[in-house]
């Protein structure tokens, strides 16, 4: 079976959950050194010009650290901020009153975490709990600081697991090592109803979460 070289992910999108459901083992890099340029500590959201991010801010000091050492500011105002943006891009969207008080219970928990990938996991689960996706997806998930025989190199990660397939993060050769022999998801991204004209694909999974609530799972079930 396949496996998936994935980096924490403030909150995945739709390509995210498509390389999970194709894999078989997903091995999660929390031993790279942070970037600015990865979506650890960000996450795509839709707005009326096109797309923004969310965003976490992580403690100075931390940001030449392996991600899994990467604190959360709370000297910062974040939270706000956050469901500030959400409020004004997402008020109009079918089930954003439905969800708004979970989603904002989700962010204000926030200031209980220190570290920035517990506080991604949380968002994580507790989003694949309002979709109901849990059970899709059958694959293990590692954490590289957990594997003893884990290699930063996606070619000699391939060797080590004996798994000549492997997938990688969507569009993220500025900062996570590609590997020269990994393969190419078959992947089409879905176009859903958003609730601005146009479509803009890669949004994280609250876009679809406040658009189409618990009939989300017709748009997953075509990744």
């Amino acid at each position: 079976m396949p496996f998936a070289i994935l980096q924490p992910v403030l909150i995945p999108d739709l390509h995210d959950i498509a390389t999970m459901k194709a894999a078989d083992k997903v091995i999660i890099q929390n031993t790279e050194t942070w970037s600015r340029k990865g979506r650890t500590h960000r996450a795509l959201i839709r707005t009326p010009e096109g797309t923004d991010y969310l965003n976490v801010p992580v403690v100075s000091a931390d940001k030449k650290k392996e991600i899994r050492y990467v604190r959360i500011n709370h000297d910062e105002d974040w939270i706000e901020p956050i469901l500030r943006s959400l409020k004004f891009n997402y008020s109009n969207s079918v089930y954003y009153d439905f969800y708004e008080p979970e989603i904002a219970s989700l962010f204000w928990g926030g200031r209980d975490f220190d570290c920035l990938i517990n506080f991604s996991a949380h968002i994580k689960n507790r989003l694949f709990e309002f979709l109901e996706i849990r059970d899709e997806i059958k694959a293990e998930f590692i954490l590289s600081s957990e594997m003893p025989s884990y290699d930063p190199d996606p070619d000699q990660l391939s060797d080590v697991l004996s798994d000549d397939i492997y997938f990688q993060e969507h569009d993220a050769r500025h900062y996570q090592r590609q590997g020269e022999n990994k393969s190419t998801l078959p992947f089409t991204h879905p176009q859903y109803r958003q609730h601005f004209d146009g479509f803009e694909p890669y949004c994280c999974l609250l876009d679809l979460l406040f658009q189409y609530g618990p009939e989300s799972f017709r748009v997953i079930d075509q990744v």
